[in-house]
């Protein structure tokens, strides 16, 4: 399959790679082009305009936020304007509800097909093809690129016609992770000021009551206090706490710890947090409690 790949940060170089071991003609743009010839030596095209990578079958963006997918697709030589009439768009990025459904009804008016199909996993998970997608649309255009999605990852769900559907369970499920990392900091600081060994308590909670990758991964993060290089951008993390905030408001949702999360990154961030990955938020429990390791 033909297929225009736009963006590869860490998680998009690894799916774009994916994309061309599974035999897919990838052409792919990136603002930053030395990303872009890292992958032309595994075969892909490079792509020195939006445009040019939009001459696909599909094309797929993989971008840090709203403003960054609104402007490769509404702006001059967007995917917009430049797909082909019955072209998809594969939004894998993490954008807010608003967004998404103003992306749905653009390209249905111009006569493209829409899918949301955000995913979950580190970069990591990316670059071994194990993401968890998520996705929405129109079912027959789901069905026509099932198989380009899954090189990308080790299980789709199908969440139904409208694609901010999607979207929202992306969101909801940040939120989730968000609330994980902030109650582990919390409990490690609080067994950490009585003098029991953080690693220990991360083994048995990791075998008996959460034997689950996320408390693995994430424990293990913040028990190393591996916090750099991010993973996940503590920035990013604010602006997904931030869209789930905006589509609870516009659903009329009381969500009282995404605005705890949101203060919290607000801290990390205040604090120069910028460059760390976004369970460092552990940390604050940590120095709240008085603990060394916690600055």
């Amino acid at each position: 399959m033909k297929v225009g790949f736009i963006g590869l940060g860490r998680m998009g170089a690894g799916m774009a790679a994916n994309l061309l071991k599974a035999g897919h003609e990838i052409t792919v743009y990136n603002r930053s082009p030395e990303k872009a010839r890292e992958l032309s030596a595994l075969g892909a095209q490079v792509a020195t305009r939006v445009s040019d990578a939009c001459r696909g079958e599909a094309i797929i963006t993989m971008l840090a936020n709203d403003d960054a997918v609104h402007s490769v697709v509404f702006g001059d030589g967007g995917v917009l304007a430049s797909a082909d009439v019955g072209a998809v768009h594969i939004s894998m990025s993490t954008i807010s509800v608003a967004l998404s459904a103003q992306l749905a009804s653009a390209h249905a008016d111009a006569r493209q097909r829409f899918i949301a199909a955000p995913v979950f996993g580190r970069p990591e998970a990316a670059a071994a093809a194990q993401l968890f997608i998520v996705a929405a649309g129109a079912r027959s255009a789901f069905d026509d690129y099932a198989g380009l999605l899954g090189a990308m990852g080790q299980k789709l769900f199908y969440l139904g016609l409208e694609p901010t559907a999607a979207n929202l369970v992306k969101l909801s499920g940040n939120f989730l992770i968000a609330s994980v990392i902030e109650s582990l900091g919390e409990a490690m600081a609080l067994i950490g000021k009585a003098g029991i060994d953080p690693r220990t308590y991360l083994e048995v909670l990791t075998s008996t009551l959460f034997n689950v990758p996320l408390y693995k991964i994430y424990g293990g993060l913040i028990v190393d206090r591996q916090f750099e290089p991010a993973g996940f951008a503590a920035p990013l993390g604010l602006k997904d706490i931030r869209l789930t905030l905006a589509a609870a408001e516009q659903l009329q949702v009381a969500m009282p710890v995404a605005s705890l999360l949101r203060d919290r990154f607000l801290t990390l961030l205040a604090r120069g947090g910028q460059a760390q990955d976004w369970s460092a938020i552990a940390r604050l429990a940590a120095a709240d409690a008085g603990l060394p390791d916690g600055q």
